[in-house]
């Protein structure tokens, strides 16, 4: 009895959180229940409460030393952490407004959907596909055709998280959950990151940074401002 009260407490403070303005807006992966498939996986995602959030970009430092290791003395460390290799974004809005941003492994995918590359006959998979284990997004640069549809897909129907690499336009910045320990929600300075269960109504169709930016400098400033404004 007392943990369904604390599911349900916990799905509906994230319900205001994400809809009513108070701050949070759920961008990423694993947790309170979302529904992906016939197995009834559990996605949980990186959360940002932009109140804490100051734009310092150690998340996008700890995202790039954990995501692209060297290998020294036989033994593979983080890397040197250039924010430019980061699957997690911060984008910075005047009015002044911080708007971390990474995959929201959006259970219907629309960029696997956009993946042309027919299904392997032995996994199912297209080059696009969903890991089983973390439910994160990854491509197999083997069958990858450089086609740049999923970036598309991504960039037109949710946050535009995906970029084609400049050379192969293979997709890059998917996030990892660096193997279910995200590092940016370990090293946040302020506690703006959070790595939690998503209710399984969230809305997923406002993830694009501007969009965020408009509705938080219309709450922190009371300033009606249009997207070309930003």
């Amino acid at each position: 009895m007392e943990e369904n009260k604390k599911r349900y407490s916990r799905r509906h403070f994230l319900q205001d959180m994400i809809f009513g303005g108070a701050g949070i807006i759920v961008l990423g992966s694993f947790g309170v229940s979302i529904i992906t498939d016939e197995k009834k996986q559990v996605i949980k995602a990186i959360a940002v409460d932009f109140d804490k959030c100051t734009g310092c970009r150690t998340c996008e430092t700890a995202c790039a030393a954990s995501n692209h290791k060297v290998k020294i003395n036989g033994e593979w460390v983080d890397g040197l952490g250039n924010p430019f290799y980061s699957n997690i974004n911060v984008h910075h809005f005047n009015p002044d407004v911080d708007i971390p941003s990474t995959c929201a492994l959006c259970p219907d995918a629309p960029c696997i959907d956009a993946c042309p590359v027919a299904p392997d006959l032995r996994t199912g998979r297209k080059a696009l596909y969903r890991d089983e284990e973390l439910l994160t997004i990854k491509n197999d640069k083997e069958r990858c055709i450089g086609c740049t549809q999923c970036a598309q897909a991504c960039e037109n129907l949710r946050g535009g998280v995906i970029r084609p690499n400049d050379k192969t336009k293979k997709p890059e910045r998917i996030c990892t959950l660096c193997n279910g320990n995200p590092q940016c929600v370990k090293y946040c300075p302020y506690g703006a990151l959070d790595y939690i269960e998503m209710p399984n109504d969230r809305d997923l169709t406002n993830l694009a940074p501007k969009e965020i930016a408009q509705r938080l400098i219309k709450k922190y400033y009371n300033i009606d401002i249009t997207e070309a404004e930003l």
